[in-house]
This record gives C-alpha cells, structure tokens and sequence, in this order.
C-alpha cells in the first residue's frame, strides 16, 4: 500500500529544490525565468497532489469495511532520546492531510501564475519566487507529518516563511514592523505550543500522531489523573498546544498580527493569511482531535466559545475598516473562527461528527472564495494605486472579468445558495444549533455582520461613485492575472458541490450530508438581511452612512480602532513585561552577573601582572631560577637524607 503512494514523496522535494535553487542562484537569472521555472514547478506539485488525492479517495485509501485508512508512506528515524522517544521525519496521509494537499497546491499555483503578472517589473522578483517555495515546501510538510514534533519544525518554517514574505519591501518601515510583529506574536504563542508538546511526550512516551491519537491510550487517563491549579494535566497540555494554534490562527487575544500583516504583496496575502497558512491551528485542533474529545473536553468547549466570540469581534471591526486588504483580513479572523467554532461544538463519528466535518469542508470552501477575493483585491489595486474604499467606485465598467469573479466570491463568502460559502456555513451553523443554543446565535450574528460588510466592500469598489474621477483610467488585469481570477471563481461556485462528508470526518467512515432547511433557511434570511441593509447604504453615494456614524460615533471608533487591541498589548509589553519585569532582570543581570563576571576578570588580570615577570625572556634569570629551583631540591633532599639517618 505504501508503495503506491511512494512519488508523493516528490510533493515535499521539488519545493524545497527550487527554494535552493531560486534563493541561491535566482540573482543570476532573468525574473522571468525564475518566476516561470517556479511556477512550472509548482504545477508539477499540483499534479502530483492531485493524483495523490484521486488514488486515496477513489482507489487505495479506503479499507474493507469501507472506512478511510491513515497511510505512512515513508517514516524514518532522525533524533532519538530513548528507547520509545524519538523525532521521525515522514509523509502521513489520512484524509484531512490529503485535502490540505490539494487545497495548499491549488492556491498557491493560482498565486504563482498571478504574480507573474501582478509582481512583474519588482525588485527581489527572484527573491520573492524563492520565497514562495519555501512557504509552499513548510505547508506541504507541516499537515504530512507523521508526528507533532516534526509539525512543529515545520509550523516553526511557515512563520520564517511569513516573516520573509511581510517584510519583502524591506524598504518600507512599515512593513518591517509588521513582519516583526506577526513574528514575535506568533513565536510567544508557539512557546506554549513547545511546552504542551513537550508535557504531551513526557506521559505518552512518544511524539507519533498514530500513538497518541489512538482511542483508549492509557497515557490519557494518566494525564487526566494528575492535576495543577484546578486543570488535568492532559487539560493543560492541549491548552498549550491550542494556544500555538490560536497564534498561527489569529485568534483573540493573538489576533493583533494578521491585519498588519498586509503589508506583503497582496498575492502572498492571499497565499498566506487567507488560504492556508492561517488554517494551520484549524488543523491542528483537528489533527489531534481525538485527545481534546476523549482528553480534554472541557478545552475544546473551551475552543468553541474563543471561535464564536472572536468571529463576532471580528465581524464587527470588519464593518468599519477602510482598507480594503484590511477588511478582508478580519474577514479571515472571522472565517477562521466559525471552523474552530465548529471544531468545539463537534462530537465523535456521525450525526455527532457533523461540527468536525463542517469545520474541515469550510476550510476547503473559503481557501478558494477568500484567496479569490485577496487576488481580485490585489487587481483592483494593481488598477487606482490604492487600497482605500474612498478612492474607489464604478470600477464594474472599467474592470468586468474582476467585477463578475470578486461578486462570486463574494456571494460565497456572504452565504448565499448556490455558492460554496452556503453549504459550509450552513453546517457549521446546524452543528452548533444542536449542540450549544449560544454559539449558534452569535454565529448567526456574524454570519449577517459577514454579509453586511462584504456586501459594503463590493458595492464600494464597483458601485456607489458611480462617477468618480480617476487620474488614470483604470483597466482590466492582464490575462496572467484573470485566469487564475476565473478558475478559483469556478472552484467558489462549484466546491460546495463536492459531497465532502464522503471523504473526511472525524471517524474516517463517511457520512452523507443533509441540510437542515429551517438552519439553512435562517442563514440565508439573516444574510439577506445584512446585504440589504448593505445595498441601501452603498448602492448609491449618500450621506446616510456618515448620519449612522456619527449617531454611534462612540462603539464606532471604538470598532474602528479594533477596540484597541493593539494599545493594550503594548501597556502589557512596555509597561508591565519591560518595565517591571525585563528591566528588574536587566539590572540584575548587569550589577550582579556582569560584576562577578567582571571580578573574575579583575582578579585573574592581577594574577596575571604579579607573575608575568617569570616570563621575562631573559636567559640569564631564566638560568638564575633553574639554579635557585635546583639548589632548594637538593637542600631539601639532603635534609630529608639526614633526618631519615638520625632516626
């Protein structure tokens, strides 16, 4: 069985190839031979992730009884502690694996061709080619991991990644910011994803996926036997782990990163902070889905009620922001949000499952929508060389192929039948309606909040000024920049069709989906609602939307300034963290560290001025010692002769 999959191996090679390739030769080609040689490459991926997805679903992954099997396809030992703990590096696909691949390919060819088009003329063109493999290679590698530790290097890789990719206009201060920024917020988080692997390993002896995620590991009960502060220790180990998760998600209180974090190229967005990377928690969770539900289940309520409150929060500040790269990174905050929502409302296997089935298939669903909308804002920027909603309006008749796919999206996004975004919305709204009353309505709530403020981003850009005045005359992108609009439009539309229940759930059998109409009928009136509202503000320039502001002008700059999120984190890090607790330790360290260490220094110098006169390099005094040296030995010797005699 393994055999058969043995070429997918080629998934995690040929990326990092080109990562050599580009990073060190890269300067000595011509942009468009790195850009087409990295993208040639990455087609070859694609392809070779799509066979691998049609072998397992169709052909080889299924067992006897009908049941998805997990497959390690190699698995090879790299660092080995003792007898039973040891590091492996490998390829394990099982079905959410399997869907990661073809979802992370697909977007990132779609990003490869776009930049070739969007990214033509840049500096560092080669330099951001390379990039793009690199963050295409620690992806792939980090949901084919055959244990947690081995995610873990390559989760720590897909922050380098982003880090490089933020910060690609080095130039700019403010993207230096906030590349450091999503860099130091997400490693804070990935300490604690460190330290609860580390407890995890400890009790179960192992870093194996296979191992620990096995129902009925005696290590559970163990760890659930133990407690500290009012928690198990399994408890406070997949807290921990979640907390890592939460960072690379954007989650609150970690979500301050991913809005600054738009100050990358607009296709790295769409790669990064919209499609895959920023699912990386969402696949954490379900990675080890099985030890928060028989583990630890009073975290994943835990992760639940984290997912509903920050989609909500989200949803909101979205409404306000003007940047429309900005509205679109709540946006994700908030779709991120509804799957670990759905995640923490979800059971085990069937009916129960239906929250871990709905969480995985909107994954798969808003990596196209939201990588469609990120690249046609990426057009629509290329177009009036701005990314504020104010310098926008009427582009429908300069830009039509833009206008058609960004509405798809759009309608997905919003919720609306037949779109993807309907089908996976719905059933994470029908798993929290039958598991948890609350969830369920602050989801309704930002389900409509999601319509109302995506349909304010789309009727700004196309509609409202109608008449506005350009400098220049905007134009459509160039065909390198609306096919990949055009395919994932096609992906936004049909994804919703795939029968996902089919092929992953939390218990690997397949289970058909079935829409429950007065959930789905509710979501859509709801969505209607909010896009009404959105169409009687925004279809037409009128001064009603100031009248609103100014009546809630309070909670409005409040939402504005993301309820200062921001301020608060820097009272924490300057004023408490540096302040009363670095700067305390820095004075220690350098009057009492430094000092000892600087008496040391003091002393051993002194020793060395007293005794550096018997290393003169004079010949005489050296003679004269030798002398005085060998006449003491014989007095002494003499002496110690006539005392032995005497006695």
């Amino acid at each position: 069985m393994e055999q058969a999959f043995n070429y997918s191996i080629l998934i995690l090679i040929l990326p990092a190839i080109m990562f050599l390739i580009l990073g060190i030769g890269g300067k000595y080609m011509k942009p468009v031979v790195a850009g087409t040689l990295g993208t040639i490459t990455l087609t070859i991926i694609a392809v070779l992730a799509y066979i691998t997805g049609y072998q397992y679903f169709f052909e080889l992954g299924k067992t006897t009884e009908g049941a998805y099997q997990a497959i390690t396809v190699f698995n090879m030992e790299w660092l080995r502690f003792t007898d039973t703990l040891y590091i492996n590096l490998g390829m394990y696909l099982d079905p959410i694996s399997v869907m990661m691949l073809i979802v992370i390919t697909t977007v990132s060819l779609m990003v490869h061709v776009y930049s070739l088009g969007y990214m033509k003329g840049e500096k560092g063109f080669q330099r951001y080619y390379a990039f793009l493999s690199l963050f295409s290679f620690s992806m792939l590698g980090l949901v084919v991991a055959t244990n947690i530790f081995q995610m873990y290097i390559f989760w720590e890789l897909v922050g380098v990644s982003s880090f490089l990719l933020i910060s690609f206009y080095y130039t700019k201060p403010s993207a230096v910011a906030a590349s450091k920024k999503a860099f130091i917020v997400t490693r804070f988080a990935d300490f604690f994803f460190l330290v609860g692997i580390l407890l995890l390993s400890y009790f179960s002896g192992t870093f194996d996926f296979a191992t620990i995620t096995a129902q009925g590991a005696p290590f559970i009960a163990t760890m659930q036997g133990s407690s500290f502060l009012g928690l198990s220790v399994m408890s406070w180990a997949m807290l921990l782990i979640f907390m890592g998760g939460a960072g690379k998600s954007a989650m609150m209180p970690f979500h301050i990163w991913l809005p600054d974090a738009m100050e990358g190229p607009t296709p790295a967005s769409a790669l990064i902070h919209a499609a895959t990377m920023v699912v990386a928690g969402v696949f954490l969770v379900a990675r080890l889905f099985p030890i928060y539900l028989f583990g630890a289940p009073d975290i994943l309520t835990l992760i639940g009620w984290i997912g509903a409150i920050t989609a909500l929060f989200a949803a909101v500040v979205a409404c306000t922001q003007t940047d429309i790269k900005r509205v679109l990174a709540f946006s994700t905050i908030s779709q991120i949000a509804f799957m670990l929502t759905a995640l923490g409302v979800s059971q085990f296997g069937g009916h129960d499952g239906l929250g871990y089935m709905a969480g995985m298939f909107h994954l798969f669903t808003h990596a196209f929508f939201k990588a469609l909308l990120f690249l046609g804002a990426g057009a629509i920027i290329h177009a009036v060389h701005s990314n504020e909603m104010d310098e926008m309006g009427g582009l429908r008749k300069y830009m039509p192929i833009t206008f058609i796919t960004f509405g798809i999206a759009w309608l997905a996004i919003a919720g609306i039948p037949p779109f993807s975004g309907f089908f996976s919305k719905d059933e994470i709204l029908a798993a929290a309606y039958e598991h948890n009353m609350a969830i369920y309505i602050i989801l309704s709530i930002a389900a409509g909040l999601t319509a109302f403020y995506m349909s304010r981003l789309f009727l700004r850009i196309f509609f409202y000024d109608s008449n506005k005045h350009y400098h220049h005359k905007p134009h459509e992108a160039s065909p390198v920049m609306t096919i990949p609009l055009i395919i994932l439009a096609a992906f936004a539309f049909f994804a919703g069709f795939v029968p996902f229940g089919n092929f992953v759930t939390s218990d690997y059998q397949p289970y058909d989906i079935h829409i429950n109409w007065q959930v789905a009928i509710t979501s859509v009136v709801i969505s209607l609602i909010g896009m009404g509202i959105a169409f009687k503000l925004y279809y037409k320039k009128n001064d009603i939307p100031d009248k609103i502001t100014n009546g809630i002008s309070t909670f409005y700059k409040w939402a504005y300034h993301k309820f200062y999120f921001d301020e608060l984190w820097l009272f924490v890090t300057r004023k408490i963290i540096f302040q009363r607790i670095s700067k305390p330790i820095a004075w220690f360290d350098k009057k009492y560290v430094d000092g000892f260490m600087d008496s040391l220094a003091y002393v051993t110098q002194a020793a060395s001025r007293s005794i550096k006169n018997f290393q003169s390099g004079y010949i005489q005094q050296y003679a004269l010692a030798y002398l005085v040296g060998a006449l003491i030995l014989v007095v002494g010797f003499c002496g110690w002769v006539i005392c032995f005699v005497c006695m």
